[in-house]
């Protein structure tokens, strides 16, 4: 009674479950938008059809010989031992079929490595957690992490899911590519083994510390494709996906412009008022610092210390930007944070409610001093 208790509580609770699932679910490859994703979607059906029609075959047979030849209607077994011919038979067979199978399986394969020509190249880099992109061709270097409603609400246990579009399939800053041209990926990571990942596109590559790999695609229609690491890459592994936008090609060049122009302008260096400095500095944090010192800055016990009530991070303000800007053994040199992006984030974790803080001070961008040295 009790086991068929557990049972009914189970069935009920998966009932519920179905009625709040909003994952996508298919039974079968999707053809994506490129044309190798289309062979590598045809070659999957042409094989799922060899199979289907080798069981019906195989299994009709065996079920028929099993109902028309059954001892109730007087069948009595043969006894034989071995047939040179029907084994030659199911041999050649299968061989032949699995060379017929493994012809356009070895095309699509080769096809798949097929880098060269390419019209452009991107660099991808993955990290904990996330993705740095820098197009070899045009200097547009960026890198691309969880989108801030999602990274909050996976990590904030009153926050709803449901609420957020695309939740842990957005990004703050997603790869852009033209249609219609080739484009060739090099893969690499900065850490652990990552794995780069576009259904649309129809193939995922890993992305290894001290190797490069490469890849290729074209992309035939404009539209916005959602993938994610598909690796298991640490703790946060579920929380770095990769967004990938096609446009058309005279808005993939204003696109490259404005990028490049934002890219190459100098920090905004001007005085914030406290609740600008509190706002981004937020962003600063939920982008670079959350993964390790959680959205409460408790830490991780044992493993990255608390920000809350820490004397480092409350005490001089000129030893906390050495030290951020000089990183440890565990926590990244955060040289690449620009003036105002520091200053912001300096402010915000001295001060936020959120990380139980409040020194009741703050630093503009344009008192940032640099406490590094190139040369070191």
């Amino acid at each position: 009674m009790k086991k068929t208790k557990q049972l009914l509580a189970c069935l009920v609770l998966m009932a519920l479950g179905l009625e709040t699932a909003h994952a996508d679910y298919t039974l079968n490859l999707m053809k994506g938008v490129t044309q190798l994703s289309n062979e590598l979607y045809d070659l999957h059906m042409l094989i799922l059809w060899i199979c289907v029609f080798i069981g019906i075959a195989v299994f009709g047979t065996m079920f028929y010989s099993i109902y028309h030849h059954r001892k109730s209607k007087g069948h009595k077994a043969e006894q034989f031992h071995e047939n040179t011919t029907v084994e030659i038979i199911w041999t050649i067979i299968p061989t032949l079929i699995l060379v017929g199978m493994a012809i356009p399986a070895t095309k699509a394969v080769i096809d798949l490595d097929k880098v060269q020509d390419s019209e452009m190249s991107i660099k991808v880099t993955g990290k904990q957690w996330y993705w740095e992109y820098e197009y070899l061709d045009n200097g547009v270097h960026f890198e691309s992490h969880l989108d801030e409603a999602s990274e909050k609400t996976h990590r904030v246990s009153s926050m709803d899911p449901r609420n957020v579009p695309n939740y842990l399939l957005n990004v703050d800053k997603p790869l852009v590519v033209p249609v219609g041209k080739k484009i060739r990926f090099l893969f690499t990571a900065a850490d652990v083994i990552h794995s780069w990942w576009v259904p649309d596109l129809g193939w995922k590559k890993d992305a290894n510390p001290g190797f490069v790999n490469e890849a290729w695609t074209s992309v035939d229609k404009p539209g916005t494709y959602r993938g994610q690491c598909t690796e298991l890459c640490g703790r946060d592994h579920g929380f770095m996906p990769v967004v990938v936008i096609a446009m058309e090609q005279d808005q993939y060049d204003a696109w490259v412009k404005a990028t490049l122009d934002k890219q190459n302008q100098a920090p905004d260096l001007s005085d914030e008022t406290r609740n600008t400095l509190m706002a981004k500095g937020e962003s600063v944090y939920l982008k670079n610092c959350v993964a390790c010192h959680q959205i409460d800055g408790d830490g991780i016990s044992g493993w990255f210390p608390a920000l809350r009530d820490s004397a480092k991070v409350t005490g001089n303000m000129d030893q906390l930007i050495g030290f951020i800007q000089a990183g440890t053994s565990k926590m990244p040199a955060f040289k690449k944070l620009p003036d105002d992006e520091l200053a912001q984030l300096i402010t915000y974790i001295r001060n936020a409610p959120a990380l139980g803080n409040n020194v009741g001070d703050e630093i503009q961008p344009n008192k940032i001093t640099p406490k590094w040295d190139d040369d070191e």
